[in-house]
């Protein structure tokens, strides 16, 4: 057994043979991008064939050598597409839909956190968007951690995009697509380098113009959520926060979520009094008596990845302290909503404590459970 692709610092996925059994077709993520090269399989020899502002995120090898793969752009979700001599699309489903919408246009860039650590963003811009204007931010943080925003279409973002909002998606530290230096930098340190990555991507926005430095949020969902809960205890540059999914003390997890290994492996067991101390320096609960961002707190009541109860806690906290908050319990639901008039009232939440914060816009909708 050998490693092929040890000189690519990057996440691989994917993999099948040509039609020869001399290379291996793969695709990797890389800065946003998700490329798809071939590898050889005898010295590891590295070929990009498709890369740039665009996401392949499977494919499969015909006899003939030529693939069937699936292509994403920030324009499009993905389409199935034939690749042999040239790239060539095989479908077009949501062209009925998308071809009469104007949608947001996604741009990407790069700065410095306050430490002078380099980091990307995408950024997506409200349709219609003019030089000169200063709009509302969203900073949308993604889950994982070890994962990365990319070139992909993304309904959410353009839906907040579509309000008027200036949607800024971070690669902070602790995502993958930078190599391993950039996901390993928050290893047994969740919320330290990534929030202040965080919070230079607002920053960006501000310094070119294009942001309104008293009009920005921010929101995530599972490990973007666990980032908000840091976020907002270590700065009140926010006017409003959305967490979703997400943890606050993490010793409360233990044995009880579906990750006692990475738990272990990572922090070790909370009864061993070095590791112990380990769980309480980066819980975000711990530091709750600084919160003073009106937050939206959201979960499902079923889910097993990131448990309720940290919800719930978080929302006794802030309640207590005197901070704006609401919580939102969806029934029956797991980490990831499947029932349709749910995801449908979350994103009218979400726009509405969006717009009473930001844009004082009407109020959200009475908070339940």
């Amino acid at each position: 057994r050998r490693v092929i692709t040890e000189a690519l610092d990057r996440m691989v996925y994917g993999h099948d043979w040509t039609p020869d059994g001399e290379k291996l077709w793969i695709w990797f993520e890389d800065a946003g991008s998700q490329v798809l090269a071939t590898v050889d399989a005898d010295d590891g020899d590295l070929e990009r064939h498709l890369d740039g502002p665009q996401v392949v995120d499977a494919f499969d090898v015909g006899r003939d050598g030529a693939l069937a793969l699936r292509l994403r752009t920030p324009e499009r979700p993905g389409e199935i597409y034939h690749y042999g001599d040239e790239l060539r699309a095989l479908t077009a489903v949501n062209e009925a839909v998308l071809g009469g919408l104007e949608l947001g246009a996604t741009e990407k860039i790069a700065f410095e956190a306050e430490d002078g650590w380099p980091v990307e963003a995408m950024v997506i811009k409200p349709p219609g968007y003019r030089d000169g204007v200063r709009y509302p931010v969203v900073v949308d943080l993604h889950g994982g951690p070890v994962a990365q925003r990319t070139w992909g279409f993304a309904f959410d973002v353009q839906l907040w995009a579509a309000q008027g909002y200036l949607v800024v998606q971070p690669n902070f530290r602790g995502s993958s697509g930078y190599g391993f230096e950039h996901t390993n930098a928050i290893w047994r340190d969740w919320g330290g380098p990534d929030t202040l990555d965080t919070i230079a991507a607002a920053e960006a926005v501000v310094e070119r113009g294009w942001g309104d430095p008293e009009r920005m949020a921010v929101t995530g969902w599972s490990y973007g959520g666990i980032l908000t809960n840091h976020v907002i205890t270590k700065t009140d540059r926010f006017a409003a926060a959305i967490t979703g999914a997400s943890a606050t003390l993490y010793v409360v997890n233990y044995g009880h979520d579906m990750y006692v290994s990475w738990w272990e492996n990572e922090l070790g067991v909370p009864w061993e009094p070095e590791a112990r101390a380990r769980y309480e320096r980066v819980s975000p609960f711990n530091r709750v008596t600084e919160v003073t961002t009106p937050t939206l707190i959201i979960g499902g009541e079923k889910d097993w990845n990131v448990p309720i109860i940290n919800s719930e806690q978080l929302f006794m906290a802030l309640k207590r302290l005197g901070v704006t908050t609401e919580l939102v319990v969806y029934p029956g639901e797991f980490h990831v909503f499947s029932t349709p008039s749910y995801n449908k009232d979350l994103y009218e939440r979400i726009l509405a404590w969006f717009g009473k914060y930001l844009t004082g816009g009407k109020e959200s909708p009475d908070a339940g459970s």
